[in-house]
């Protein structure tokens, strides 16, 4: 597998757990407020990391770290995920992925045969703005609704979360993302960023207090709402 960043350690990546974080490079999405263009856009342009070299930092940390999160980009896109999550697995950490969820049957093989432990999964937003807000004119919702559903079913640990910018994200939409995600266990609303490598610089992000109005929207439908990343 490709990777193109290693955080050596996170606390905040993986809920309760010592983790590393491997960046993976490029993306079926594109999203204007993508704090990670340059993975994204451009993934050749980033430096490499050897496999090698990767594992040689798990092997010497086991019984330090106790998980692998593996995101991107969208890690789904690259044909040798199962390989090298099932490598991590056999050196006994639990992995966590992060994904868009546009590729349902990637992420159902790889949790029912056990090399997944958690989920993080984007709603990028409302069903009826997705395409806009994904960078996609021409997107199957109904790819991503798949995703939802089979993780809803409580196969695997699982959140949602979006990331929220004033020009594409407001009540309306707010609603309608907790009417779809009606059951859910767990949803984290993410605060957009300024970012150096941001794909679209036009974007602003929301002070606290109207986020924890839409947690409130969010309460009642989903078993846990918090902001995350919110000074």
């Amino acid at each position: 597998m490709v990777i193109h960043g290693f955080q050596k350690l996170t606390l905040l990546d993986y809920p309760g757990k010592v983790a590393c974080t491997l960046f993976s490079g490029g993306c079926n999405f594109r999203c204007p407020f993508c704090q990670n263009g340059n993975l994204v856009q451009h993934p050749e342009w980033e430096p490499v990391i050897l496999e090698e070299e990767i594992f040689a930092v798990l092997e010497k940390r086991r019984g330090v770290l106790d998980g692998v999160c593996v995101t991107g980009g969208e890690p789904t896109l690259d044909p040798d995920l199962e390989r090298f999550v099932t490598k991590i697995k056999e050196l006994g950490y639990l992995v966590k992925l992060d994904t868009n969820g546009y590729r349902p049957e990637i992420l159902k093989k790889l949790v029912e045969e056990k090399k997944i432990d958690y989920v993080a999964m984007d709603i990028k937003n409302a069903p009826s703005r997705y395409g806009e807000t994904a960078g996609v004119k021409k997107i199957d919702v109904m790819r991503i609704n798949e995703s939802v559903e089979f993780l809803k079913s409580g196969v695997v640990d699982y959140e949602f979360r979006t990331t929220l910018c004033k020009e594409l994200h407001g009540r309306e939409e707010i609603e309608a993302i907790g009417k779809w995600l009606s059951g859910a266990k767990r949803y984290f609303l993410q605060n957009y960023r300024e970012s150096d490598y941001v794909i679209d610089p036009r974007f602003s992000g929301y002070a606290r207090e109207q986020l924890e109005r839409f947690c409130e929207i969010l309460r009642g439908k989903i078993e846990t709402v918090e902001t995350r990343g919110v000074d």
